[in-house]
């Protein structure tokens, strides 16, 4: 598949933290006039509200800066859940349970009581998101609050938007787009599976992208979004968190002969990084479980990030820039400099940056020239005086991956951050 050159955005999964982070990537971008060259956007998760509500956005950027700002700082997804019917409908029939087995243990039957919890919990293995669709009310949630009953057809031609899910039954990504919605597998059905897009609800594709395993339930595709409704017999897609296979966003930018690759590429990424627990010990299955899978997801994006940002992009010749909310920017230039001992930067960014030929061959030798040369490249002054405090970037990690309110000043802190980044990488990375 040929392409012209094209520039990508990804906007990696968190939450509210990850959807306040990308609104202050997406600010910096407008500002140095970039985010309108943007051809495609790639989100995952707490990206994919903040992308999904820009590619529906029809008024200006700062219109739609202070509605998704408001939006953060006011709308509370999951008390919206909580309140819900499903939800009270689960409480009543743990209740149903629960209560008779109190009852029985002030009776001579008080070795009966024990029947009634046994009930509820084979009723829970086996009816859970019968009982509490939890994914249904988090869509509900996303549609009152951000998308109002759109369809991916109302999403803007350009840049296009791919909402990212991970897939249950083929263990491939499934991506959302307004003309296009399928995981590649299905391609390779005799014969192949295709779906409809245009109508399916965009507050249904961001839950699948945000579904996050044990907590919410997979998402799954009816007949109706089906190009022929009895494929729907063959192909039963089960969608949670686009995380689970690409956390940051970047697989589908990156990825030869994708009709998402792009040769530009920044990523911006709301994750936080693996923090040491300071040798504490673990008190219980759960916490040792919950640990577990932050290290393996942690692996995963390690390994993700060798694959997709150093490898594949520079083998094929791409250019990415990339930010991390757990970074602090006086690392940036260092990190640069680390990158071109290690043939990690693309020759068009040499060439973009006018290095020396004796700097790019020996970068370590003349790490002081490389420092004074990028640093007034990049007006690197200015940006320190911008930067946040050692206190304030920890405040920035501190914040939960929910999707609960934000306090005004994470949300200040989290875009102020997001913004400082996003223009010395793209000033270092960008050819």
């Amino acid at each position: 598949m040929s392409f012209t050159r094209r520039f990508g955005l990804a906007l990696s999964g968190g939450g509210y933290r990850a959807a306040a982070f990308h609104l202050g990537t997406l600010k910096k971008l407008h500002e140095m006039r970039k985010l309108d060259i943007i051809d495609v956007i790639s989100t995952i998760s707490g990206g994919s509200i903040t992308g999904a509500a820009y590619c529906l956005h029809q008024g200006t950027f700062e219109e739609f800066h202070t509605k998704m700002s408001e939006a953060l700082l006011r709308c509370n997804v999951i008390s919206h859940a909580l309140k819900s019917w499903s939800f009270m409908r689960f409480l009543l029939v743990i209740l149903a349970f629960i209560v008779p087995g109190g009852v029985l243990l002030f009776t001579r039957w008080a070795p009966l009581s024990l029947l009634p919890l046994l009930g509820l919990l084979l009723i829970v293995l086996r009816y859970q998101f019968r009982i509490l669709p939890v994914s249904r009310e988090i869509e509900r949630a996303y549609d009152a609050f951000f998308y109002q009953g759109q369809t991916l057809q109302n999403l803007r031609p350009t840049p296009i938007l791919a909402i990212g899910t991970s897939n249950l039954q083929t263990g491939r990504p499934f991506t959302f787009s307004r003309e296009w919605m399928a995981d590649s597998t299905y391609s390779y059905y005799q014969p192949p599976v295709h779906f409809n897009a245009a109508n399916f609800p965009v507050a249904r594709a961001v839950a699948a992208s945000s579904c996050v395993p044990f907590a919410f339930t997979p998402i799954t595709i009816s007949p109706e979004y089906f190009r022929e409704p009895a494929d729907a017999t063959r192909a039963h897609p089960q969608l949670i968190d686009g995380g689970v296979y690409d956390n940051q966003g970047i697989q589908k930018l990156t990825q030869a002969n994708s009709r998402y690759e792009c040769n530009t590429i920044i990523v911006s990424d709301a994750g936080a990084g693996l923090s040491p627990l300071g040798g504490r010990p673990y008190p219980n299955t759960i916490a040792l479980l919950l640990r577990t899978v932050d290290l393996f997801m942690n692996r995963i994006k390690n390994a993700q990030m060798m694959a997709n940002l150093f490898q594949r992009a520079t083998k094929h010749s791409k250019c990415v820039a990339y930010l991390s909310l757990g970074w602090k920017l006086k690392n940036s230039i260092p990190g640069f400099i680390d990158n071109l001992a290690q043939g990690n930067i693309p020759p068009a960014v040499v060439a973009a940056r006018q290095l020396r030929a004796e700097w790019v061959a020996n970068p370590k030798e003349h790490r002081l020239a490389l420092t004074e040369y990028l640093e007034q490249q990049v007006n690197y002054v200015e940006l320190v005086a911008r930067d946040v405090t050692s206190d304030e970037w920890q405040v920035v990690c501190q914040v939960g991956t929910n999707l609960t309110p934000l306090t005004s000043v994470q949300l200040s802190l989290l875009t102020r951050h997001a913004e400082n980044l996003t223009e010395i990488q793209v000033k270092l990375y960008w050819p």
